[in-house]
């Protein structure tokens, strides 16, 4: 009796336990909701093929990376030749590349500028030394140790940053994760604005805060090239009224006098004047003091806010803006100044992201998956309902009564847990009743021999479930090795159906070898039952 008190202790706490977990996401199915009212609010989550929505796969140009940290290096040695007197023509990008030049006046100078290389820039190293004209050309480039730490830094800021956008963005469940060096996976279930969310993971978001070039001509810039010092950029505008899209070409100064990386807040707010909403920032202390100085030494100067080499807004600099608050105005719409609120307060991508794949997934197609997976589940275990109880009889009824409950186990486990659950998920709930009735098979059939040897239904049922549990615990120990092994590599639907195959089999060992001996040991015991139906 003693084994009969734990096992209905840990039947009926298992019991309550699986209630409590699903019957928030049956209440909230029922009642048509997107979210449950009940506690402990949690539900069971569709994937992307369930519900619809949204499936990318992007990749960081992480060479880009590499790129922007070597241009970052060319004031640092342009100071390192100042401090010393080196003369020199300049410290200049390659053109599409990540290596640096540096033209040296004095062939003499070369031994000297390979040790400040060597001691004040451990991390470059010198690709080639050339000579023309009386000038020294030195290619500098990133040693390949540090390039490959700034590129897998570049790939693993890019996966969060994203995250942090998409977790500001609203999409319940998404999957965001890693696919080999430079690529990232993402799944957004249940999005329906796909534009808009291509267009926050895509956009690069560095800020920059550059002068107008005033002194040059802009037609004489696109009849030739911008002046030294000067890039051409361009304003976009877009009409909230009739959607029409102007392009405006401005020279703008290269120097970049504040960057997006002080920014403490961005929000959306609306101008009643303008009849528009604008994007209001707001900058660390550093951030504030540059921005303070920048505004105070350039009053009456067209300052630029320049997002991912597009400009924004221009305006003329009436007076010091002290505080460390701006605005950035372009017409926008509520959604399209959300998304760039959004895109800011995240940070900056450290590289550009390429989309490689896209898929969308509609609710009509999702909502007919989940129809027919559900079919197939019901349709499967009504067949295995049947047979067992038809093949073991009255046995056949336990078995049947321990599989309802296995799979509510399973939905419960999925609830609380906060798993995924997919169209390859079904097919392991499906996969996991199958695994369930043959515990039991094996269990019936040891129990038919100790019949057959003369053996009591008390005691045949106790040594068919001794004899039977290694046998079974053999079996589902090594699935369970199968399903954990698919879930740490694999991704996607081989995810998802590993997450219910693993629950599943969890399940169907307790159902087997505690619920079904319960039941019993409950009718022959307590109903002194002479014989066995099975």
């Amino acid at each position: 009796m003693k084994n009969l008190s734990w096992r209905l202790i840990a039947v009926l706490v298992v019991i309550v336990m699986a209630a409590v977990f699903i019957l928030p996401t049956a209440t909230m199915y029922l009642k048509g909701t997107n979210e449950p009212d009940m506690w402990p609010h949690k539900k069971i989550n569709l994937g992307l093929d369930l519900q619809g929505g949204m499936h990318l796969v992007l990749e960081v140009q992480t060479e880009k990376a590499v790129e922007n940290a070597m241009s970052l290096k060319i004031s640092d040695i342009r100071q390192a030749l100042r401090k010393i007197a080196m003369k020199n023509r300049g410290v200049a990008l390659v053109d599409q590349s990540s290596k640096l030049n540096v033209k040296l006046l004095s062939p003499d100078d070369l031994p000297e500028f390979k040790g400040i290389i060597a001691d004040d820039f451990p991390d470059l190293e010198i690709a080639s030394t050339s000579e023309s004209g009386g000038v020294t050309l030195v290619t500098l480039a990133m040693k390949t140790a540090e390039a490959e730490r700034v590129k897998k830094f570049a790939a693993d800021q890019a996966l969060e940053t994203i995250r942090n956008r998409i977790d500001e963005f609203g999409v319940s469940e998404p999957d965001i994760r890693k696919q080999g060096e430079n690529r990232i996976q993402i799944q957004l279930p249940g999005i329906t604005d796909t534009k808009s969310a291509k267009d926050l993971i895509g956009k690069t978001a560095t800020l920059q805060f550059r002068l107008v070039d005033e002194d040059s001509d802009v037609r004489t810039a696109l009849e030739t090239h911008a002046p030294a010092g000067s890039e051409l950029l361009y304003l976009e505008r877009k009409d909230a009224t009739t959607g029409a899209e102007s392009s405006t070409p401005m020279l703008i100064k290269k120097r970049v006098l504040l960057t997006g990386d002080s920014l403490t807040d961005a929000r959306v707010l609306f101008d009643n004047m303008a009849n528009e909403p604008y994007v209001s920032i707001e900058f660390d202390r550093k951030g504030g003091h540059i921005f303070s100085k920048v505004t105070g030494d350039n009053i009456n100067r067209r300052l630029a806010i320049v997002l991912d080499d597009t400009v924004y807004s221009a305006p003329v600099i009436r007076t010091k803006i002290p505080g460390g608050k701006a605005q950035i105005t372009g017409g926008f719409t509520m959604e399209e100044a959300r998304v760039l609120a959004i895109a800011l307060r995240a940070g900056a991508l450290p590289a550009p992201v390429k989309i490689l794949e896209e898929r969308t997934v509609g609710p009509t197609l999702g909502a007919d998956s989940i129809r027919k997976g559900v079919w197939s589940m019901l349709m499967g275990g009504l067949v295995v309902i049947l047979f067992m109880a038809v093949y073991y009889k009255g046995a056949g009824l336990i078995a049947d009564l321990a599989l309802v409950l296995n799979v509510t186990l399973i939905a419960a486990g999925l609830a609380a847990f906060q798993a995924t659950l997919t169209l390859p998920g079904i097919a392991g709930i499906i996969l996991t009743i199958g695994m369930a009735v043959d515990a039991n098979v094996l269990i019936f059939e040891r129990i038919r021999e100790e019949l057959n040897l003369g053996q009591s239904p008390i005691a045949a049922v106790e040594a068919g479930f001794e004899k039977a549990t290694l046998t079974i615990m053999d079996a589902n120990v090594t699935t369970l090795i199968a399903a954990i092994v698919l879930f740490q590599f694999g991704s996607g639907p081989v995810k998802g159906f590993a997450v219910t195959l693993g629950i599943g089999i969890l399940s169907s060992l307790f159902t087997a070898l505690v619920v079904s001996r319960l039941l019993f040991d409950s009718i022959l015991r307590k109903a002194n039952v002479k014989t066995l139906s099975i």
